[in-house]
Formats: C-alpha cells, sequence, structure tokens
C-alpha cells in the first residue's frame, strides 16, 4: 500500500496556457449541445488534484460538467468515463481559469486521458489555442468536439484547449 504525503505539493505537469481563439461547449438555443475535449499524456506517476480550463467567455451563469477518460491513441476511441465533476460558473468569471477538482483519481506514466466538458444550461467560450501544420499548439494532445455524448466526435491537431492537469507527485 502507497502511503501519499499530504504535504506534497501540487503543480500543472500538462499544460497549455496559449489562448488565441474560442471554442464552444455547452446548450445552444438551437437545443443541439457542444461537448469539447481534450486529450493528453500524462508526463509522470502521480495523484490527480483538478483540471484547470479557461473560460474565455460566459454567456449566463450555469453548471459546467467535466468527465476524465482513458483515451486510446492508436484507435482515437475514448473508453468510459473514470471520474464526473462538475462546477456551477458565474457571469463574472469569465477570464478566469475554472478548476474542476478531480481527487481520488490515480495517473500513470505515459498514459493518455482524455477530459470531456458540457453543460446543459449555459454556453461558455474555453479558450484555445490554434495552430498550424509546421506548429501545432499542443503536439501531446488533440482537441475534440462532439454533438452529443454518444457522438465519436471529431478530432483536431492544429487546436488545443487551454487547460492544465494538475497533479501530486507520486
Amino acid at each position: 500500500m502507497k502511503t501519499i504525503n499530504k504535504n506534497t505539493p501540487i503543480s500543472a505537469v500538462v499544460q497549455q496556457v496559449i489562448n488565441n481563439a474560442t471554442s464552444w461547449i455547452g446548450h445552444r438555443r438551437d437545443n443541439d449541445d457542444v461537448i469539447s475535449g481534450q486529450t493528453f499524456i500524462a508526463p509522470a506517476e502521480g495523484d490527480l488534484a483538478a483540471i484547470e480550463i479557461f473560460s474565455a467567455l460566459v454567456t449566463k451563469p450555469g453548471k459546467v460538467i467535466m468527465t476524465l477518460h482513458n483515451f486510446d491513441r492508436d484507435q482515437k476511441c475514448w473508453g468510459p468515463a473514470l471520474k464526473t465533476t462538475s462546477i456551477n460558473i458565474k457571469s463574472n468569471e469569465a477570464g478566469r481559469w475554472l478548476a474542476f477538482d478531480m481527487p481520488g483519481m490515480h495517473l500513470d506514466k505515459g498514459a493518455s486521458y482524455g477530459f470531456r466538458i458540457q453543460s446543459p444550461d449555459t454556453l461558455i467560450g474555453v479558450g484555445e489555442a490554434a495552430g498550424n501544420l509546421s506548429k501545432p499548439p499542443f503536439s501531446y494532445g488533440q482537441e475534440w468536439q462532439f454533438t452529443n455524448e454518444k457522438s465519436e466526435g471529431k478530432c483536431f491537431s492544429y487546436f488545443s484547449l487551454a487547460f492544465k492537469v494538475d497533479m501530486k507527485a507520486a
């Protein structure tokens, strides 16, 4: 059994903080929900504390849900949700980093994971980085867009959500 030192500092072990574009997630007026996702590779083994996203725009207060999944890079396939958490976002939280706490999740070094964010009642703009063929914004994962919870989604190598994966070292 492994003993976790509660005094171990939390740090962002994976991050993409460039914000030069906006990806919309949530509930649109036409009743379609837009779900965004981001994949990443864990560079170290450790206990996940939180995943943060940058809220560029908030149209109205509402609930935002994040799910964490295993991700198969070869098959480009999302596994079932490993963890689900939510926050209630306020209108004044635009332009801020929002943390989705995920205690109790252990990440393995070199494993691929992905998170999805959605909202049943608001539409928010999440910061993202737009790159190009010669300079993708994030080489250790891809941004994804889904039209509903059951869709397979589409991945974009030249885009990445603005995010941070906060962990305690093992």
